[in-house]
């Protein structure tokens, strides 16, 4: 079956053309995005995402494409014509189409795409099992990484050091020697300790969706925690290191560097923090 996207307005192929050469997207990168998880057909975490959705686009002067309750059709909308069970859907709004200047008219349209693809539901349980590998790489990215914006050039260049070094992630590492977060994810380690931490939430991270989830769920899992930056030796002497994002919740970090974390396997508190995730998930209401 043919993939369906959504772009401005229109289902149509996702081989045919839709985009405009002067989208200032296209042209600037200037827009926004949000990728939803999907499992048994139902999106995850949807709230929050539609609330970060909103967040980055009035941190960056855009206005909503179209209202939440008309956003959410068009996203069940292509859920069902794409038929995805277990898989993401992407949506990106971009400010709009224009001659190309760096300055913009605040009448602009925005213009918003949606696509949707699946992944296999095995692959999650695999990351669980087997854990990922990461490298350190300079955080080269700009001041306001809080805003999920598709301008995304160094994350994909840490992604392809990380596939070139045979491994799944690279985590970034800020002037200090403190890691900030993953090129795709948000990064966590159980420290020498036993001390859970994570970044705070300012502007040198994405606040991940995932991230949000198991920040609640750490009080009922009595682990204890602070929301506190870490550094790569950190990292390295912790008991366990992982990764989250809404692609597949919770990836456990076994080595980073080539340097092994812990026993070099999965460990327990990504496990718990894994199960708590998806309990919060089996709560919430069908789509």
């Amino acid at each position: 079956m043919s993939r369906i996207a959504y772009i401005d307005g229109v289902y149509q192929p996702l081989n045919m053309p839709g985009i405009l050469p002067e989208d200032r997207g296209y042209q600037f990168a200037d827009g926004v995005y949000e990728v939803c998880a999907v499992r048994s057909g139902r999106l995850l975490d949807e709230a929050r995402h539609l609330d970060r959705l909103e967040y980055s686009l009035a941190a960056l002067d855009m206005p909503m494409p179209m209202s939440r309750a008309a956003l959410q059709q068009v996203m069940r909308e292509t859920l069902r014509r794409n038929r995805i069970q277990s898989g993401i859907l992407y949506m990106q709004v971009s400010r709009g189409v224009a001659p190309r200047e760096h300055m913009y008219d605040a009448s602009l349209k925005p213009v918003l795409v949606m696509t949707a693809r699946p992944i296999s539901a095995e692959r999650r349980a695999q990351i669980m099992k087997k854990g990922i590998s990461v490298i350190s790489v300079p955080d080269q990215r700009w001041a306001r990484c809080d805003i999920k914006s598709i301008s995304l050039l160094p994350n994909v260049l840490a992604r392809q050091s990380a596939r070139n070094a045979n491994v799944q992630e690279a985590w970034q590492i800020d002037g200090q020697g403190m890691v900030t977060e993953g090129a795709a994810t948000n990064a966590w380690i159980l420290d020498a300790k036993g001390v859970l931490r994570t970044r705070p939430a300012d502007n040198d991270i994405l606040n991940g969706i995932v991230r949000q989830v198991l920040l609640d769920c750490v009080a009922d899992l009595k682990l204890k925690f602070e929301e506190k930056p870490f550094s790569l030796d950190d990292a390295l002497a912790a008991k366990e290191c992982f990764s989250t994002a809404s692609t597949m919740s919770v990836f456990p970090v076994i080595s980073i560097d080539g340097h092994k974390i812990g026993d070099g396997k999965p460990g327990t508190v990504a496990k718990q923090l894994s199960d708590a995730y998806d309990t919060v998930e089996k709560k919430l209401p069908k789509n």
